[in-house]
């Protein structure tokens, strides 16, 4: 059997969120950014709504929130989003901001992210990067399904977008260990995890919810620096350093690093097709788990895409969700 040719796009490394949805219509379009207070989220947020959208920034900081919808306003032709308390390393605030919810949602954004220097544990003991960066917005897109099977009947289609990276390629799912409580803390390894079920939450949502219109795609920005990186150790910033003098990636501005979520929320190619990996504005090419990141840094490793894997995540995932 032959292997599947990517899909491709006309956009590159090179390309902004502006570029991508020049000449798009967003008009009527619903959607939420979560983490839409800074970085990468507020300039997808920005580009959306100066393309119609009616955004709502789902955000921890209020105050940080408030400022970014400001901000957005004063940008030609946006239209201010709408802000609302979310923490996705709380339960308690994720399901009244589904209650909350009402009518339709045609794009989910789950930006947010974290990383830490060391070992941080939610009330439920659950590893902070692996709660957050996964879990929590797990809990959200769950609760969300409704709406967003509503949103796939007003407009022919509702999309996901899950923002991974290529920190992937550092680790699977450790199944037997994944909040280390027997291993020691690596949180390098954390974060990669977390990415990597990411990647693996847009592959079982996609096959869960495809019947219902909806289709789920995981990004990875690429190198941006944004507050991401606040909490980075001594140790992190030399390998962040060693990856960028090895060539793994090059710096991109927060406009281009927003341009590949744009290119999953808007571009024709992914309006029905779902569960993919794209870097650079088009879906990464395979490569095996035992591949060297600086000879792929482009590439998605099997273990972030493959079915089975993220269908045994997704439920061991929503079994914590319901303890």
């Amino acid at each position: 059997m032959t292997a599947r040719e990517p899909l491709s796009t006309s956009f590159t490394a090179s390309s902004t969120a502006d570029e991508v949805v020049r000449g798009v219509d967003l008009t009527g379009i619903r959607a939420i950014v979560t983490g839409g207070s800074s970085g990468i989220g507020v300039e997808t947020a920005r580009a959306l709504t100066a393309a119609g959208a009616q955004v709502t920034l789902a955000v921890r900081n209020t105050a940080a929130g408030e400022a970014a919808a400001e901000s957005i306003e004063r940008s030609p032709g946006a239209i201010r989003p709408r802000v609302v308390r979310l923490d996705l390393t709380d339960r308690t605030t994720v399901m009244p901001f589904v209650d909350a919810w009402s009518g339709p949602l045609h794009l989910l954004i789950n930006n947010a992210g974290v990383v830490t220097g060391g070992l941080e544990r939610t009330r439920e003991g659950w590893e902070l990067q692996f709660a957050t960066n996964h879990l929590g917005h797990l809990a959200l897109a769950v609760g969300l399904h409704d709406a967003l099977a509503l949103g796939a009947s007003d407009r022919d289609g509702a999309r996901i977008v899950s923002v991974s990276s290529t920190a992937h390629m550092r680790s699977g799912i450790d199944f037997d260990d994944l909040h280390f409580e027997r291993r020691s803390y690596d949180p390098q390894t954390a974060y990669a995890q977390s990415k990597t079920a990411n990647s693996l939450f847009a592959v079982e949502a996609t096959r869960l919810w495809a019947s219902d219109g909806i289709v789920a795609n995981a990004v990875n920005p690429g190198g941006v620096a944004t507050g991401l990186q606040r909490n980075f150790t001594v140790q992190q910033k030399q390998s962040l350093d060693a990856a960028e003098a090895a060539g793994v990636f090059t710096y991109k501005t927060v406009q281009q690093g927003a341009a590949t979520t744009m290119v999953a929320a808007v571009a024709p190619q992914f309006a029905h097709s779902g569960g993919h990996y794209l870097d650079d504005s088009q879906e990464a090419y395979t490569v095996p788990n035992d591949a060297d990141l600086a000879q792929h840094p482009h590439g998605v490793k099997q273990w972030a895409i493959d079915p089975a894997i993220a269908e045994r995540l997704w439920a061991v995932s929503t079994d914590l969700l319901r303890a």
